[in-house]
């Protein structure tokens, strides 16, 4: 697969601007620290968190049809994983970040086996459910701190750089992986199922197979974006790095307004919810009622723009800046393949 064909569907002269506008945006990200102020350095930080998390909901729920409640779940345990490995055995935060990714990983193949069994509602419940049993168990073990929570060590000697990085890399690499997951015959499976999940089986999709994937995939890139998250405040306090306002809901808030289903929808969600939350959390006299001004602003965009913002342009003017499709011989595929 060629690099333009990542970017949209055929070889053309607009495609070929898509792609060095994608290309611009990538210099400006990975430039931003010798040109752009600490507070930009700062906020971008968190967009790169939280549009990899936005994209992690958005593969569940807007291409498999799992409508999660429990994200948060492997935030905290990728974050908690990372300082111990870190601060009892010496291990360098990018490979704790990565064997963080992995124990998230192993945890939700293990639930997968329960969870998948169920549909809707239910398994939204029960992966909530799951989220908070994890709490509860990890601040009963001195070893991770009970409820006073860990600090990340290491990460006190970095600088604000240093964490910028571990975003902004994090996020293109989750953004590659997700266009070519999306491209490939799993994601071409992936549609079938959540647009008719028994009907796809029937066509010869592995139904139990491709949502194991997808659970592997999220449960370990949203791992990562747990540590890399901590990595950039020091300390893990447990009661927020398995909070489901802080995390799920934030997600969710990211895709209903960016738009569910499409790739660039969480990265202008991302955008979004950081702006947002960081301005109303200026005004003190809001107290907590920012999450109520945040849901305010996502059922509006609800009844204005059923399919988020990117989601209701790309309907209305069919424009794509990063498309989810492939192309073979010059035309558009959507179809199932004879096997998958």
């Amino acid at each position: 697969m060629k690099l333009l064909d990542l970017f949209r569907i055929q070889n053309t002269a607009n495609s070929k601007i898509r792609l060095a506008a994608i290309v611009a945006a990538v210099v400006v990200l990975m430039t931003l620290p010798s040109w752009g102020g600490g507070y930009a350095v700062f906020i971008v930080t968190l967009m790169g968190i939280y549009i990899t998390l936005g994209m992690m909901w958005n593969l569940l729920a807007g291409y498999s049809g799992l409508v999660s409640l429990g994200l948060q779940m492997y935030i905290g345990v990728g974050a908690f994983a990372l300082a111990a490995l870190s601060n009892y055995y010496g291990v360098p935060l990018v490979i704790g970040l990565l064997l963080g990714g992995v124990v998230s990983m192993v945890i939700a193949v293990g639930l997968s086996y329960l969870l998948l069994r169920m549909r809707g509602m239910y398994f939204a419940i029960a992966t909530w459910m799951f989220a908070e049993a994890m709490v509860l168990l990890l601040v009963n073990f001195e070893y991770f701190g009970r409820g006073q929570g860990l600090f990340v060590l290491a990460a006190r000697s970095l600088s604000e750089t240093e964490k910028y990085y571990f975003s902004i890399v994090m996020l293109l690499v989750v953004l590659l992986v997700v266009v070519l997951l999306l491209r490939s015959r799993l994601g071409l499976g992936l549609f079938a199922i959540r647009d008719n999940d028994v009907a796809s089986q029937t066509s010869g999709v592995p139904l139990f197979k491709s949502k194991l994937i997808v659970m592997m995939v999220t449960g370990f890139i949203t791992g990562v974006c747990g540590g890399v998250y901590y990595i950039a405040f020091v300390w893990i306090q447990p009661y927020s790095a398995f909070s489901i306002t802080t995390w799920t809901v934030a997600a969710v808030f990211i895709v209903v307004i960016g738009g569910i289903g499409t790739i660039t929808g969480p990265i202008v969600g991302g955008v979004i919810y950081v702006f947002l939350s960081q301005y109303l959390s200026t005004l003190t006299w809001m107290g907590s009622l920012n999450m109520v001004i945040l849901g305010v602003i996502a059922v509006a965009v609800i009844i204005v723009a059923p399919k988020g913002i990117v989601g209701t342009l790309q309907h209305r003017f069919g424009f794509e800046i990063i498309s989810a499709r492939r192309w073979m011989k010059g035309y558009v595929t959507d179809r199932l393949p004879d096997h998958i």
